[in-house]
C-alpha cells in the first residue's frame, strides 16, 4: 500500500445498525422512507448452514405483517411477524445467499417495509466482503461495538487491521508473556492493546475474520538491534551499497521503511516467528500481506537480481507452512505479482487499483483477469479509493460516483474495500477527510444487501457473456460492455438455466473514470417503463428483475412474450443498476 502524509482525525460514521457484540444496544439512524418502514439487522455478518439467524427491527408493525425468506426469486419460507426480534434457522445448503423482507398487504397492494441479505457460507473466502480498521486509540466497549456493528450491517465478513503494529519487523510491542498496554505506530499515533483486542473480540462475535496487516518485507531503522541482518535486504545496486527504501515524511512517521527480500528464507523464518507472537497474544485469524508495487531492478546481498513478482509467492507459501491454520491475503498493487499470488494459498485475490486502470471497464478487466489467473477458484476484492483529489480537503463523498463504481464492481463479481470506521478515500487508511452523506450511507446498505442476497448469480460461477438486448421504444440507448457516455451498458452471465443481464446506466455520465476524482459524476437520469427485447437461446420460463436502487432490492416478476428467440418485456425502472434474470425451462 502506497503511503502518503495525511493525519488521522478519528470519526465513527453513522450507519443503520443494531448490536451483535456482547449484547450492547447502539443508536439507530432515522429512516428516510414512510413511517411504517423498518430498519432490519442480523446478529452476524455470515452464517454456517443450519445456524440460527437472529433478526431485529427497530419498531413494531401491524399484526398482519409477515416476513418472507427468498433464495433469488424463490420463496423458501414465510411467517407471520410477531414482535421486533425473531429467529430463523438457515437452510443446510452452504455458500448460498438469501433475502429476508418484511411485508404486508394494504388495500390489496403489497407493501415492503424493509429487507436484508443473509449469507449462509461456512468460509469467508467463498464470498469475501472486506472492511478495514485504521486507528486504535483508547476506546470504550460501546464505541468499539458501534464501529463493528456498522460493518456487520453491511455484512463485512473480514477486517484488515491496518497499521495496528508496533514496527513492521516486530509487530508485537512487548513480549508474548508481557505485551505492552500501549505503543506508537509508524505514524507516532497512540495505539492501545485494549482497543486492538476489543476490536478482534467484537469482530469474532459477528463471525468476521480479523486480519493482521503488515508488509511482506518491511523493517524500521532499529531493525538491526532486533536481529534483522543486512544480508536479508534488497538493494538498488549489485554491490549491496544502497538498500531499497520507502521514504516517509518526518516528523509524522517515526522511521523510513527499508525493504527486505521476501524470498530470503532467513527473513521468512524471522517474520513468521514475529507474526506468530501477534497471533498468540491477540488471536488474529491471519495475515494481510502488503507490498509497494514494482520497485524496478533490485538485488539481494549477493548481487543477484530479485524478481519480486515471483518472490511474493515464495513468501506466502512460507507463511502458510509456518502457520498452516491461519488465513492469508496479499495486496497486488496494480496487479504486480498477481499471477503468482493467485497460485499461492491466499484466500482470495486483492488488487489495489491505480492508473492506468482508470476506467470502469478496467475494474471489470481486473476481476476477469484474476478469475483467469486462479482458474475461477478465487474471488476478487478491489481497493479502489474514491474521490481521490476531493479528499485533499474536508468534505463529502459524491454519492453517484461511489454507487456507480460499486455497481460495476458488484455486477462483475467483485467486492470493494471501502468501509471501516469511515469510508476510504486514500491509500493511507487513517485519512478521513471525506464523510458520507445520509443518502450514500442508506444506499450502501441496499447495495451490500443486494451483493449478499444475489451472490450466487453475481459471484458463483457461470460464464460472462454479452447478451443482445434492444430498446424498442427509444427511451434509452444501449451498448454492449464496455460503457459509453450517453448509453446504458449491457453485460451478462450465462449460468446454464439462467441468463443474467446487467444494465448499467451511463446515459448522463460526465466521464468514465471510476475514481470520480473530483466528485463530479452526476446522478443518472432514471429511465421509467421502457420496452426491451432479448435474444434467448431457449424456451423462457420466467423473467424477473432486482435492483439495489428500488423496491428494497426484492425481486419482481415481469410479464413477457416470446416469439421464437425473441423475448419482449417492460423494464419498470433503471437508476444506476438493474439485474434482469431470464430463467429457462
Amino acid at each position: 500500500m502506497r503511503l502518503s502524509s495525511f493525519m488521522y482525525l478519528f470519526f465513527v460514521f453513522s450507519m443503520l445498525t443494531t448490536s451483535c457484540s456482547k449484547g450492547n444496544n447502539v443508536p439507530l439512524s432515522p429512516v428516510q422512507n414512510a413511517a411504517t418502514s423498518v430498519i432490519i439487522s442480523t446478529d452476524k455478518a455470515c452464517y454456517s448452514p443450519d445456524d440460527v439467524v437472529t433478526f431485529t427491527i427497530n419498531h413494531s408493525l401491524p399484526a398482519t405483517a409477515k416476513v418472507r425468506y427468498r433464495h433469488l426469486s424463490n420463496v423458501v419460507a414465510e411467517n407471520t411477524l410477531s414482535g421486533t426480534t425473531w429467529q430463523w434457522t438457515a437452510p443446510n445448503t452452504d455458500f448460498t445467499g438469501y433475502m429476508a423482507d418484511v411485508f404486508d398487504t394494504v388495500n390489496g397492494q403489497e407493501v415492503i417495509y424493509g429487507s436484508i441479505g443473509v449469507d449462509v457460507s461456512s468460509d469467508w473466502s467463498h464470498f469475501p466482503r472486506y472492511g478495514f480498521l485504521s486507528a486504535y486509540p483508547q476506546m470504550t466497549t460501546t464505541a468499539i461495538d458501534y464501529v463493528i456493528n456498522n460493518l456487520n450491517r453491511c455484512h463485512i465478513n473480514g477486517i484488515q487491521f491496518y497499521d495496528w503494529e508496533y514496527e513492521h519487523h516486530q509487530p508485537l510491542a512487548g513480549t508474548v508473556t508481557n505485551p505492552a498496554s500501549e505503543w506508537l505506530d509508524i505514524a507516532n499515533r497512540d495505539t492501545y492493546f485494549s482497543t486492538v483486542k476489543g476490536y478482534i473480540d467484537a469482530a469474532h462475535a459477528c463471525n468476521m475474520k480479523a486480519m493482521s496487516y503488515n508488509l511482506a518485507y518491511g523493517a524500521l531503522s532499529d531493525a538491526a538491534a532486533d536481529g534483522v541482518s543486512d544480508q536479508w535486504y534488497i538493494y538498488k545496486d549489485a554491490s549491496h551499497t544502497t538498500k531499497d527504501v520507502c521514504n516517509l515524511a518526518a516528523p509524522m512517521f517515526k522511521s523510513n521503511i527499508w525493504l527486505l527480500d521476501p524470498s530470503n528464507t532467513s527473513w521468512q523464518q524471522y517474520i513468521a516467528a514475529k507474526t506468530q507472537d501477534a497471533y498468540t497474544v491477540f488471536g488474529f485469524d491471519g495475515y494481510h500481506i502488503d507490498q509497494l508495487g514494482d520497485q524496478g531492478t533490485v538485488y539481494n546481498f549477493s548481487g543477484q537480481t530479485v524478481n519480486l513478482s515471483t518472490a511474493f509467492e515464495s513468501f506466502i507459501n512460507a507463511m502458510k507452512t509456518n502457520q498452516p491454520n491461519k488465513r492469508l491475503v496479499m495486496n497486488a498493487v496494480n496487479q504486480f505479482g498477481q499471477q503468482n499470488i493467485a497460485n499461492s494459498p491466499v484466500d482470495f485475490l486483492y488488487t489495489e487499483v491505480w492508473s492506468p486502470y482508470d476506467g470502469y471497464a478496467d475494474l471489470a478487466t481486473i476481476i476477469a483477469n484474476n478469475n483467469r489467473y486462479s482458474n475461477n477458484t478465487k474471488k476478487t476484492t478491489l481497493a479502489a479509493y474514491m474521490d481521490y483529489d476531493l479528499a485533499n480537503s474536508t468534505g463529502f463523498f459524491n454519492t453517484p460516483g461511489v454507487l456507480m463504481t460499486d455497481a460495476v464492481i458488484f455486477a462483475f463479481g467483485g467486492s470493494h474495500l471501502e468501509l471501516g470506521e469511515h469510508m476510504l478515500d486514500k491509500e493511507y487508511f487513517p485519512n478521513n477527510n471525506l464523510q458520507m452523506k445520509g443518502d450514500l450511507r442508506d444506499a450502501l446498505i441496499h447495495y451490500y444487501d443486494f451483493l449478499v442476497a444475489y451472490e450466487n448469480l453475481l459471484r458463483d460461477g457461470g460464464t460472462p457473456n454479452t447478451p443482445t438486448v434492444i430498446c424498442l421504444d427509444g427511451k434509452m440507448a444501449l451498448n454492449q460492455w464496455p460503457p459509453q457516455i450517453g448509453s446504458v451498458a449491457v453485460s451478462g452471465r450465462d449460468l446454464g438455466n439462467e441468463q443474467v443481464i446487467h444494465l448499467l446506466n451511463f446515459t448522463n455520465a460526465n466521464n468514465l473514470n471510476w475514481r470520480d476524482t473530483n466528485g463530479t459524476q452526476p446522478t443518472p437520469n432514471a429511465i421509467i417503463s421502457t420496452k426491451v427485447s432479448f435474444s434467448a437461446t431457449k424456451t423462457v420460463k420466467s423473467v424477473w428483475i432486482a435492483s439495489p436502487d428500488y423496491n428494497d432490492g426484492t425481486p419482481q416478476e415481469l410479464s413477457f412474450t416470446q416469439t421464437g428467440g425473441n423475448v419482449v418485456f417492460t423494464l419498470p425502472s433503471l437508476q444506476y443498476w438493474d439485474m434482469v434474470v431470464v430463467e429457462y425451462n
